[in-house]
């Protein structure tokens, strides 16, 4: 039996000498793949086909295996077939559109999955005939349009969007996809903000709406106008932003709920006696067991919408009750298939609930926090693949934030403060922090402390320098915005600069390694920088003057690295070699911590000398450096507050070039899987005559 019977849907056996029987639709396709006109001797033919149950399956593997002899001998009944899946959409017999909607599924994927190597306009012949291919499209696109922005049920608008995201999704190259050029023509930019700025309609698509949006947003974004881009660049109803919002943050919430789950379950148990017992030495085991799957989707859209519109900014500190998803009520499980691509949605427009008790000490959260906690999760392990997409990606969007100023203002605002319980990388020198002690502080202290933690556990063998970078440059895009409006945060200061001169001493130990691979000098230069905007501008920016006797007490305690690092790039900025400039611009950039460091410890060798002391306690060495400022000489080095703004294009075009292909791979797949149930929907058109 061929392939293509096999896949036929098989009635019943009479008897061993008989061949099986087919179902009638199969029978049909049958007719369609043959040379004649299939409504030449049935008038009804089109009519009756859409009456029948779609055979995704074998009208797919049908496409597929037609030999390139015989697509010019069907194409003129794909070409029908088209056009009348299209006119059934304007049906008023739902269960025509249904079938519809399915058989065009199946026709984009049956005939790219055919066409891999063929050109975009061989795939736009063969489906709809070049002459008409433009009107065809607009007739689709507007059908579509009004299908989502009507009164239709909810399944037919969840079949649309999966239809749209099957068409967006055919190609690898989201780019290479030509039929696109006909969606960027007959924009449903509308219909997808409709959907999510109505709490029902958005409780119950918005997932599919945002993928899509996030999706069309990318094609041929640096070749050519992309209206998706310019509309969402312009939109300004608080509604719809607050919308897009709302959805972004309930999938995040999910992840982070699921890896709660998986972690607590992980803490309970024989597991976690036993690696108590021993010291923690199964702690990678551990950590590989709290995986959960990473969702760069929803991510893209979030990244989208801060980096194109400046007003998507005041949703990310929209401020609500935060809420165990898990623990409310949920409303009964609609009969459309929804569940979101890569992801289990939550069960309950939370934010949208007027039943929601407002309890004036339940703590608040909003979309920045919900982000930060996903952040500090799929940041932890950046050896997998997706985790080191997402966790660039969340450094981005962070970068992105960090340079925006309404942003800085209600990151830093002091009557805004929240209790951010990010997640840490299990590590044996150091306990794991109870959530009750978490203080209460400004949005931008958590943005630091997920800094700083990636900082410390990040410094290994496969080192991440592209992370560490963006990293060190959101924190002193921060640090600029403190000095440029003299806001002194109450932070613990210390624990980055100890995080900063670690990472130093990495660096240094491991140089041969590293410059195998990295220009370490840069990073460097970037983290002696940092040190630079403290002693030139921490009186304007560190809460006390007791912070700024701290610094210089941090780097004189530790100028052993600052010397070894002194040393390390003498040697290479005198020796001829690739590194020879960068590392003469860090010999420059130490000028002021080397003063210190020389100006310093004489001072504090003599004082030890004159009191008999042979090791100084810290309060002591804090006095001699407080009655020694008045003899030390720094220079003012230039251009410490200032920095380049970020910019997609060029530097980052390969990488989102990538991460959509990744993401269009997994929506395929998705939409192919779980999401065209057509007994479900079937089942819910049954009694519609």
């Amino acid at each position: 039996m061929s392939q293509v019977e096999k896949k036929a849907g098989l009635l019943r056996r009479t008897s061993s000498s008989k061949k099986p029987l087919k179902e009638k639709v199969v029978l049909m396709y049958d007719e369609i793949f043959a040379k004649d006109d299939p409504a030449k001797n049935n008038p009804r033919f089109w009519d009756e086909l859409f009456l029948m149950k779609v055979n995704l399956e074998y009208l797919e593997t049908k496409l597929e295996s037609v030999d390139g002899d015989d697509v010019q001998r069907i194409q003129d009944n794909i070409n029908s077939l088209f056009h009348h899946c299209v006119q059934a959409l304007g049906e008023e017999h739902q269960i025509k559109v249904v079938n519809a909607l399915q058989t065009l599924c199946a026709l984009f994927r049956g005939v790219h999955q055919k066409n891999k190597s063929a050109s975009g306009f061989d795939i736009i012949n063969m489906l709809m005939g070049f002459d008409k291919a433009e009107q065809r499209m607009k007739d689709l696109m507007e059908r579509l349009d009004s299908l989502l922005c009507g009164d239709s049920s909810e399944s037919l608008k969840s079949l649309c969007l999966k239809l749209l995201l099957c068409l967006v999704t055919v190609t690898d190259n989201i780019s290479q996809n030509t039929i696109l050029e006909y969606v960027m023509i007959n924009s449903i930019f509308e219909a997808i903000l409709q959907i999510l700025s109505e709490p029902s309609s958005r409780g119950q698509h918005g997932y599919d709406a945002v993928v899509l949006l996030a999706l069309l947003v990318n094609y041929r974004k640096y070749e050519s106008v992309n209206p998706y881009i310019v509309k969402l660049s312009i939109v300004d109803d608080e509604h719809t932003l607050d919308g897009m919002g709302m959805v972004v943050h309930q999938a995040l919430t999910e992840y982070n709920r699921q890896y709660k789950d998986k972690e607590e379950e992980n803490q309970g148990g024989f597991f976690s006696t036993l690696t108590s017992m021993v010291g923690s030495m199964f702690i990678a085991d551990a950590d590989e067991k709290l995986s959960v799957q990473t969702n760069e989707a929803i991510l893209l859209a979030l990244y989208e919408a801060v980096h194109l519109n400046r007003n998507f900014i005041t949703v990310l500190a929209q401020s609500h009750p935060e809420i165990d998803i898990a623990a409310t009520p949920t409303t009964p499980t609609p009969t459309t298939p929804t569940t979101p691509l890569g992801t289990t949605p939550p069960s309950l427009d939370v934010m949208n609930n007027p039943e929601l008790p407002l309890d004036p000490n339940l703590q608040t959260s909003n979309l920045l926090i919900t982000f930060l906690k996903y952040a500090s999760i799929v940041m932890q392990d950046t050896k997998d693949e997706h985790r080191l997409n997402s966790g660039r990606l969340c450094l981005i969007i962070l970068t992105c934030i960090a340079e925006d100023q309404y942003a800085d203002a209600f990151l830093h605002d002091d009557n805004m403060n929240f209790r951010v319980s990010l997640h840490r990388m299990p590590m044996r020198h150091r306990k794991k922090p109870v959530d009750k002690n978490i203080p209460s502080r400004p949005l931008v202290c958590a943005v630091l402390d997920l800094m700083v933690e990636f900082v410390v556990t990040h410094m290994m063998k496969e080192f991440p320098m592209d992370l560490y970078l963006r990293c060190v440059q959101i924190i002193h895009k921060l640090l600029c915005y403190q000095k440029k409006c003299r806001v002194r945060l109450h932070y613990t200061w210390r624990e980055l600069w100890s995080a900063l001169i670690n990472l130093l001493k990495f660096l240094l130990s491991n140089e041969t390694t590293l410059l195998a691979k990295h220009n370490i000098f840069h990073l460097v230069l970037l983290v002696v920088n940092l040190f630079n905007m403290f002693i030139t501008y921490g009186d304007t920016f560190l809460p006390t003057s007791n912070s700024y006797d701290e610094l210089y007490y941090e780097i004189v305690r530790m100028h052993q690295v600052f010397d070894n690092l002194y040393c390390m790039v003498l040697r290479v900025s005198t020796n001829t070699g690739q590194w020879k400039e960068a590392a003469s611009k860090v010999t420059h950039a130490l000028v002021n911590v080397r003063a210190i460091i020389n100006h310093f410890n004489p001072k504090i060798e003599s004082y030890a000398a004159v009191n008999h002391i042979s090791q100084l306690s810290e309060e002591q060495v804090l006095e001699v450096v407080r009655s020694n400022y008045d003899t030390l000489t720094l220079k003012l080095l230039d251009g410490l507050d200032q920095f380049e703004r970020y910019s997609e294009q060029p530097k980052e075009a390969a990488f989102f070039k990538e991460l959509v292909r990744s993401i269009s791979l997994n929506v395929r797949k998705n939409v192919s899987l779980n999401t065209l149930s057509q007994d479900v929907l079937l089942k819910e058109f049954s009694t519609i005559s």
